[in-house]
């Protein structure tokens, strides 16, 4: 693949998510997908489903860059028609509601379906620090990564742009360990991926013309977390970890919020207010400086993975 053809489906699927979250944005509304105002967080109803902006061009322009090879081309193939699988639930879920363990049965379900057709991640390379063996926690943890992931994006979709940004600097990462380790296919599906979050943050930047969903969260989520089992064993050693760090601030945030909801017995899937981020925009923050804020430290976090596991 030549750099002029990667650079003109960039430009498709940058180009094509902007043109894409605005008819979204216009078109939506006559659907009855809307969300409502939230005092303090949201002051008018906005619509939600734009996610299908970063979904619908990724999909169509991943076709043209799935390898030849039939074992990479698997690797590929396999978590792309999963990420369908939960957008098409979590449209469904944006549509009408579905009950939590409906959703949480498909993720799992999904998830342990690409774990037996590719293998779990069974090391996490550290660079010169050296390597850790998973052993048998190798599918439990797996498992329990690409669930958590994907519910992770969902908790934290709750303001304009954050996903959004993550997504663009996690998949930008990805983008730099794997033309580093020599990976062309899964860093042009990496470098579309973000390109295609890219554009659709121009109709989600502050004020948002229109939200994710569930369908964008999930699916970014989820396949974020299962691009490490699109490479090599060699290659994906390195890339879980830097995948991790570029989403930890969202995992952080997300983990010690479920925490302290659980020991004060709260419901932890009704809505509330609790996370970090929702906090500092309680307390005045504009919504573009959060999501800037966890977008920093996510390249941050990142960076820092790229220069010790690849070093």
């Amino acid at each position: 693949m030549t750099v002029s053809f990667a650079a003109a489906l960039t430009a498709c699927a940058l180009g094509g998510a902007a043109v894409i979250a605005r008819a979204l944005a216009t078109w939506l509304p006559g659907m009855g997908m809307m969300d409502t105002p939230a005092p303090g967080f949201q002051e008018r109803a906005v619509p939600r489903g734009g996610g299908l902006a970063i979904v619908l061009p990724l999909l169509v322009l991943a076709v043209l860059v799935i390898p030849q090879d039939a074992a990479a081309r698997r690797h590929m193939v396999i978590p792309l028609v999963a990420a369908i699988g939960i957008a098409v639930v979590s449209l469904i879920d944006d549509i009408r509601t579905l009950a939590v363990p409906v959703r949480l049965a498909v993720h799992i379900a999904l998830a342990a379906a690409t774990i037996a057709a590719l293998g779990p991640v069974e090391e996490i390379s550290a660079g010169p620090l050296g390597r850790l063996s998973l052993g048998v926690a190798a599918w439990p943890l797996t498992l329990l990564w690409i669930v958590g992931m994907t519910n992770a994006f969902n908790f934290m979709d709750g303001i304009d742009a954050m996903a959004g940004i993550t997504t663009v600097v996690a998949s930008g990462a990805v983008v730099v360990a794997t033309w580093l380790v020599g990976e062309p296919h899964v860093c042009v599906l990496a470098l579309l991926f973000g390109s295609a979050a890219l554009g659709f943050l121009t109709a989600n930047w502050p004020p948002a013309r229109i939200f994710m969903g569930d369908v964008g969260s999930t699916f970014c989520g989820f396949l974020i977390a299962a691009i490490p089992l699109m490479a090599p064993t060699e290659s994906e050693s390195r890339l879980a970890p830097i995948v991790g760090l570029a989403a930890s601030p969202f995992l952080l945030d997300t983990a010690s919020t479920l925490a302290r909801r659980l020991l004060r017995g709260e419901n932890i899937f009704r809505s509330h207010r609790s996370h970090l981020y929702q906090r500092l925009v309680l307390a005045g923050w504009p919504h573009a400086l959060v999501s800037c804020l966890y977008g920093a430290a996510a390249a941050a976090a990142a960076g820092v993975g790229i220069v010790m596991t690849l070093a």
